[in-house]
């Protein structure tokens, strides 16, 4: 429905999932955050889904929180609205057994650079920028941005970003290692495209015991990671896809893989 604050599309084994709330630069309210929870669920459960793709409306990507759901006198706690809207999503991110692309097409701030940059991949529009802009209204950095920032870019950048509120242009963010690519704005959503296309054609088993991997390295110490790719390449190993790859590798033609 093109009314409904967040979209849903499906086609060649990528869902689209796109904040509709331009007026308000796609800042995520109640429903927005419970649907794009229940949509990332479906998209795990659905083995035609090989790949998901994040992205919005209008002039930006997602503002963050929609200030006036916190501010009126029956307003819920932020804290609430962190533990049941925010920490879900990036959970169910960072746990969905397909990889899943943030598509920046205009400003990112608050909650939704973190969402964006909790994504496995993240790429923007040029004229995009990312604000971490929770220090401008007393507010701490949540959705996992304190946990993710400082992995990608460093400690002390990160620290400069957070408590500064400083935008960060898309240029600056591929620079400093917080983003993937920027592409020219006029060629963004075939860019788009053809990086979905491509993950939605790859092996999804072993791209998602590699999304594991990832997700343990930042807690483990050499010797377990070396362990849990030991077990993660067993597994992928008995993949009809690894086995395909093979194949097909043997036989020097490009390979058809299902994701199984």
């Amino acid at each position: 429905m093109p009314d409904s604050p967040l979209l849903y599309a499906f086609a060649d084994g990528v869902a689209t999932l796109t904040f509709n709330r331009p007026s308000v630069f796609n800042s995520i309210n109640q429903t927005v955050a419970l649907a794009l929870q229940q949509h990332l669920r479906d998209c795990q459960a659905n083995a035609s889904v090989r790949a998901v793709v994040l992205t919005g409306t209008g002039r930006a990507f997602c503002a963050g929180q929609d200030l006036a759901e916190i501010t009126g006198p029956d307003a819920p706690d932020v804290s609430e609205i962190v533990e049941k809207h925010y920490n879900p999503i990036v959970l169910l991110i960072r746990e969905l057994e397909k990889p899943i692309i943030a598509a920046v097409n205009g400003v990112a701030a608050g909650a939704g650079a973190n969402l964006a940059l909790a994504c496995d991949i993240v790429v923007a529009k040029e004229s995009a920028a990312f604000i971490q802009a929770f220090s401008k209204i007393g507010l701490v950095p949540d959705s996992g941005g304190t946990y993710f920032l400082p992995r990608l870019v460093g400690m002390q950048r990160a620290s400069a970003l957070m408590l500064t509120g400083d935008k960060v242009s898309a240029a600056e963010a591929v620079q400093m290692g917080m983003i993937y690519k920027a592409f020219a704005d006029d060629s963004f959503d075939q860019e788009v495209a053809k990086l979905a296309s491509k993950m939605a054609n790859l092996p999804t088993k072993g791209l998602a015991y590699t999304k594991h991997l990832l997700n343990r390295s930042f807690g483990n110490d050499l010797a377990q990671q070396l362990r849990a790719e030991g077990d993660y390449q067993l597994r992928a190993g008995q993949t009809t896809d690894y086995r395909e790859g093979v194949t097909a590798f043997l036989e020097k033609r490009q390979p058809t893989f299902t994701g199984q």
